[in-house]
């Protein structure tokens, strides 16, 4: 251990002494800070000898003064790692060790208060850790939610992975979080981001802005499905449900993610997303089959005389059981449809869409018959969902020669 000079013992003990509601180290700037209920204090190190020996030393006094013990930090917070959640009364302790990994098990701790998500932010300004944050309904309703949204809605041009993209729309979306004029701002900003209409497609799934108008035909379909939604049938409340405005805007905007997603993990939330939409006609969630199979078992399905509101829903409204089928293999989408076309591939972008088309154009072709757009032939009680053959003997086959992968 590095003695640490007597002027900075002196100063660090008495900003210790004055019990600090956080503690940040600025390496860099060989700078300790203090915030206390009277604002913040500074203190400029004086290192003796190797900077990074130093500031370990001051970190060992600072955990020996909150933990009892100068090698009580790691022990504890290994412990902590493990159980993946901390007792309540200490995240007050994580905030004062000057430790950026503290800090991240503090944020992600479940008794995270407003006032603690405001002393964890002040240590440790991150996107990574507003994301954190914004994932505890307490921080979503507290004083620090819109701070921690604005700040991500700012960041976001900044952000190179469209999975944080993707979380961070989802997120600062939540009720309350930003107002109208910054949710339409990010919303056009979405035009150019796939990422960003995942998140949207994730956070608003029946309230997107610039709605498109229900489908031409969705009166006449919702005199006969109207009074079965009402008896609690989920066939025909999803019907109802995709047929409305909030329903066309939905797949619409899924149509314009699918067209042209950027990365895999695009591709793996869209599914999920989707799965999760239709998730009433699989209440048993990702049944993992290959889209080969998906069309199969949906073409069985829609067919079957049970359950019983499957059956009531297509007596009342025959000429939709082309829509039932689709929405069933929809409910399907998992990774088992992208494995036999990616296999361990790490291709994104065009060569990755060119080995996605014999799965993405299938389903794009579902979607339209949702929205109105295709004629239910070769969907209907003979050929319900008919899958091109040679998408499916290509995808078996693995890459194509030349392609990556």
């Amino acid at each position: 251990m590095t003695d640490l000079t007597s002027e900075d013992t002196f100063r660090l003990n008495v900003l210790l002494a004055n019990k600090p509601l956080a503690i940040r180290i600025d390496e860099s700037r060989m700078v300790v800070q203090g915030l206390s209920e009277q604002g913040e204090s500074r203190i400029q190190l004086h290192p003796e000898g190797h900077p990074e020996r130093y500031v370990r030393s001051v970190r060992e006094l600072i955990s020996g003064h909150i933990l009892g013990s100068p090698g009580g930090y790691p022990v504890y917070l290994r412990r902590w790692t493990r159980m993946g959640q901390m007792r309540d009364e200490s995240l007050e302790q994580l905030l004062l060790l000057g430790e950026p990994e503290a800090i991240v098990a503090a944020v992600c701790a479940p008794g995270l208060t407003d006032e603690l998500a405001r002393r964890a932010w002040w240590a440790m300004e991150d996107a990574e850790n507003a994301r954190r944050m914004l994932a505890n309904p307490a921080i979503v309703t507290g004083n620090m939610g819109r701070i921690l949204a604005r700040y991500l809605v700012e960041f976001l041009p900044f952000e190179t992975e469209t999975e944080k993209m993707m979380a961070s729309v989802r997120l600062v979306l939540q009720p309350g979080l930003i107002d109208a004029g910054d949710r339409l701002s990010l919303w056009r900003k979405s035009a150019r981001k796939q990422a960003y209409l995942v998140g949207f497609l994730q956070a608003l799934p029946d309230d997107l802005p610039q709605p498109l108008p229900a489908r031409n035909d969705a009166g006449n379909h919702a005199r006969n499905l109207w009074p079965l939604a009402q008896t609690g049938n989920p066939y025909a409340a999803l019907l109802l449900r995709v047929h409305a405005s909030p329903g066309q805007t939905f797949l619409g905007t899924l149509t314009t993610v699918l067209a042209k997603p950027p990365t895999q993990d695009v591709v793996q939330a869209t599914f999920d997303l989707v799965r999760d939409y239709f998730s009433p006609l699989r209440p048993r969630g990702d049944p993992a089959l290959p889209l080969e199979a998906l069309v199969e078992e949906a073409r069985d399905y829609a067919r079957a005389d049970r359950p019983e509101g499957l059956r009531a829903c297509r007596d009342a409204a025959p000429d939709l059981a082309a829509e039932i089928a689709a929405m069933r293999l929809l409910s399907g989408l998992g990774y088992g449809v992208l494995r036999p076309v990616l296999r361990d591939s790490t291709a994104i972008g065009s060569l990755m869409r060119r080995k996605l088309r014999p799965v993405i154009d299938p389903l794009l072709e579902r979607i339209d018959l949702l929205r109105g757009k295709s004629n239910a032939q070769g969907y209907g009680a003979s050929e319900t969902n008919r899958m091109p053959a040679s998408g499916f003997d290509r995808a078996g086959q693995g890459p194509v020669a030349g392609d990556e992968g």
